[in-house]
């Protein structure tokens, strides 16, 4: 089945008076104004520029309640998530914590197949048969863990949770709660991922270490050493990259470039052939962190967390070996439940163009750890918020939902759950992504329900995709030069995306490689000079087409590395025979 086709819409940009007197090439002046960059001074990206921890609430609390823990010698067990967020929020509380002189500090994250999501009763009940921790610290996770406190707290167990995502109507009676988004907090960026939140409680932990006289007799660590961390946690979590987040994922850039970077995360660069010299967030977010996130899919997140905590260099190139074999077997399975959900659409003449307003699939013997992105490529082709299920616990189904610009997606379960009580067992989430569990006969109620929703909050969503574009480049700026600059001019993410440009171009040669990507040989009109282009999956029914002499293409533009040679690429997005 084609995907849903696509138009360019190019962005309307007025640059601020205070961008006319800059010595910015007027391109990345253009670009910057584009994505509400006000003033060239919020491009300073220093560590000097973060917002203060003091900020953020109840951060000096738990600086306080994490310092008496230290100093007592208490067991500190650290409570994750299963995916890179969480991954690396658990190494750098970890590392971080053992810095400050903690004897006592482990971690455990749940089995998303045994246990599910965040702090639960059972989780207290394995810490404690583990080792009954004094102290449990959530990262990335425990805002929703209202039960799980509770047990923690009948067990005598202090509880600090750390979280970023939206907490629901109550909260739990933990001892103290650091989150960004929970209510009361004015931190200026609401957009911290799970890292960035522990990465702040830790500054704040430095502090009132210090006031106490923790550092008189030892050093105090540079907390600049985790930024490679918090770099790849909050790529990885697709969070907006706000100003704030962008002075940590640059510092950990920088980190990174410097060969400063913890040994695990070199170790992942290299088996995805990635240069760490000229590593650019994108290289965060698509070759590291899938192959953290394929042991927590797969598996266990522990080999992903042990990987980044290792400081043998030998030992994390073969955790990393491992963690790449995962993302292997995981792409494998992703692929066969794609040809099967593509196949359950051809089934129910569900056409690209003509979709439901919201898309629901189920399959029994879907991998659980794999329907989030089998989700997120059904909504990418076809551009509607979709959920994928597969089975869960006995009686149950779980399901992965992603959604469109405009549809907040645990806004539309939260209104589900409203209105249909005893539909929804449990659910949590963001605007973009959310988890949801539902009694398996309940599933074509909710699919009614779900749509019905999803309509009333659709009707001024623009249904059709789109793909932004910074405009027309001048033949002189597709250039390798332009290319570096704009590689090297972010870090782009999400809400901050890599600049994309749009224009006519002959086609001098076609072909396929790799078996489902177009290689192209370009020339701009009336330029005379040869440019390389690849579009990656495309519709094999439409390419190559012999009968296109002239594409309108969205692109982005790349430097090619290949044998030591760097040369411009057009990276294209969008595709469509001009004539």
């Amino acid at each position: 089945m084609p995907g849903v086709e696509k138009t360019i819409r190019r962005r309307a940009v007025d640059p601020p008076a205070a961008w006319q007197d800059t010595p910015l090439h007027p391109l990345l002046a253009r670009v910057y104004a584009a994505r509400g960059v006000a003033d060239p001074a919020d491009l300073e990206l220093g560590l000097g520029q973060l917002l203060r921890p003091e900020r953020l609430l109840h951060a000096d609390r738990a600086a306080a309640v994490l310092a008496d823990a230290i100093a007592a010698d208490r067991h500190i067990l650290i409570v994750g998530d299963y995916d890179a967020d969480g991954a690396t929020s658990t190494a750098l509380a970890v590392a971080a914590l053992r810095a400050f002189g903690a004897k006592n500090v482990g971690y455990l994250v749940p089995n998303r197949f045994e246990y599910g999501y965040g702090l639960t009763p059972e989780i207290v009940e394995l810490a404690l048969a583990q080792g009954s921790p004094e102290l449990i610290v959530t990262v990335d996770n425990g805002i929703s863990s209202i039960d799980g406190v509770a047990a923690a707290r009948d067990a005598g167990i202090t509880t600090v949770i750390t979280d970023h995502h939206l907490a629901g109507q109550t909260l739990p009676q933990a001892d103290v709660i650091v989150n960004p988004n929970q209510d009361g907090c004015t931190f200026p960026s609401k957009n911290l991922a799970g890292v960035g939140v522990i990465f702040y409680i830790m500054l704040a932990l430095r502090s009132e270490l210090r006031e106490r006289g923790w550092f008189r007799e030892r050093e105090a660590p540079n907390l600049g050493q985790f930024t490679d961390l918090v770099a790849l946690g909050t790529v990885a979590d697709v969070v907006p990259l706000d100003r704030n987040n962008r002075i940590l994922v640059a510092a950990g850039l920088q980190r990174i470039r410097q060969g400063q970077a913890r040994p695990g995360i070199m170790a992942l660069l290299e088996v995805a052939s990635r240069s760490s010299q000229s590593v650019v967030a994108s290289d965060l977010g698509f070759a590291v962190g899938p192959r953290i996130n394929a042991a927590g899919r797969l598996d266990d997140i522990s080999l992903g967390i042990e990987c980044l905590l290792q400081e043998d260099w030998s030992a994390a190139r073969e955790l990393a070996a491992a963690l790449h074999q995962k993302n292997q077997d995981r792409r494998i399975i992703e692929a066969d439940m794609q040809d099967q959900a593509l196949r359950l659409l051809d089934d129910l003449s569900v056409a690209a163009d003509a979709a439901p307003i919201a898309m629901t699939l189920y399959q029994a013997d879907w991998h659980q750890g794999v329907i989030g992105i089998l989700a997120s490529r059904i909504k990418d082709r076809l551009h509607r918020p979709t959920i994928a299920f597969a089975d869960g616990d006995p009686g149950e189904i779980k399901g992965s939902a992603r959604s469109i610009p405009g549809i907040h997606i645990r806004d539309i379960l939260d209104a589900v759950a409203t209105r249909h009580p005893g539909m929804i067992l449990k659910f949590g989430g963001h605007a973009m992504a959310a988890g949801l569990t539902l009694p398996r006969k309940a599933y074509a109620d909710f699919q009614r329900a779900f749509t019905e929703e999803v309509e009333r909050h659709a009707r001024d969503v623009h249904l059709q995709a789109v793909v932004e574009s910074d405009g027309e480049l001048s033949p002189r700026d597709l250039s390798l030069e332009t290319a570096t600059t704009l590689r090297y001019a972010g870090p782009w993410g999400q809400h901050f995306p890599e600049p994309v440009f749009d224009g006519v171009f002959d086609v001098v040669h076609q072909r396929l490689v790799g078996e489902k990507h177009l290689k192209l040989v370009l020339s701009a009109p009336g330029s005379g000079e040869l440019l390389d282009a690849i579009a990656f999956n495309v519709d094999l029914q439409r390419w190559p087409d012999p009968s296109a002499t002239q594409l309108q293409l969205a692109y982005r533009l790349d430097v090619n590395e290949y044998r030591g040679r760097s040369s411009v690429q057009l990276v294209v997005e969008h595709i469509v025979p001009s004539r």
